[in-house]
């Protein structure tokens, strides 16, 4: 199955260290990227994201162009939309980002969030699920060349990164069981 950039439909090779890096910063050469582009790397409807930016979710774009940090932010919320609620992903974000339409007050970047939530989620996909001592030290091994920009903002990030990580897992094992199931149903036809 081919694997592809967290959040998006992009292919990627989960092997590459800098994944999203690789693979975003060419988008972004000329400029932002307008609607209908987002819509298609996301596999989101347009109206979606449009949703999401009157709700206060993504900042609005400018002159009808969605920056990378606001790309990254869309491409977050997608990888977890099916794994948890909405507004329980909008209070996740703002936990390290306070208003979300308000890039002065994050504690990290969307893009170096996302970088780092690509990262993990292209490692576990490549292996089984860590125990959660081995998922702490993968956070805090992907955040050591995190600044802080205020005391306290790296613990922070690091309890969202391992809340991400555990929500998007949780989400491949249900599709996992999803697969089985219907996979019982079939074996289950062919047995009569």
């Amino acid at each position: 199955m081919p694997h592809t950039l967290p959040g998006t439909t992009i292919p990627v090779d989960p092997g590459q260290p800098d994944a999203a890096e690789t693979v975003l910063k060419p988008l972004f050469l000329a400029g932002g990227l307008m609607l209908s582009q987002v819509a298609q790397l996301t596999g989101l409807e347009p109206y979606t994201v449009q949703n999401w930016v009157r709700r206060g979710f993504v900042s609005p774009p400018v002159r009808k162009r969605y920056s990378r940090r606001q790309f990254c932010r869309i491409a977050t919320i997608n990888l977890l939309k099916d794994c948890l609620q909405l507004d329980k992903i909008c209070c996740l974000l703002s936990y390290v980002n306070g208003d979300l339409d308000d890039e002065s007050d994050d504690l990290i970047d969307d893009e170096q969030l996302y970088g780092y939530v690509s990262a993990l989620t292209l490692r576990m996909e490549q292996g089984v699920l860590p125990t959660q001592s081995e998922l702490d030290a993968w956070c805090a091994q992907a955040l050591e060349p995190y600044e802080e920009v205020i005391p306290g903002a790296k613990a922070r990030v690091e309890q969202v990164l391992r809340i991400i990580l555990t929500a998007w897992f949780s989400c491949v094992l249900k599709r996992r069981a999803e697969t089985l199931i219907t996979e019982l149903d079939t074996n289950e036809g062919k047995e009569v």
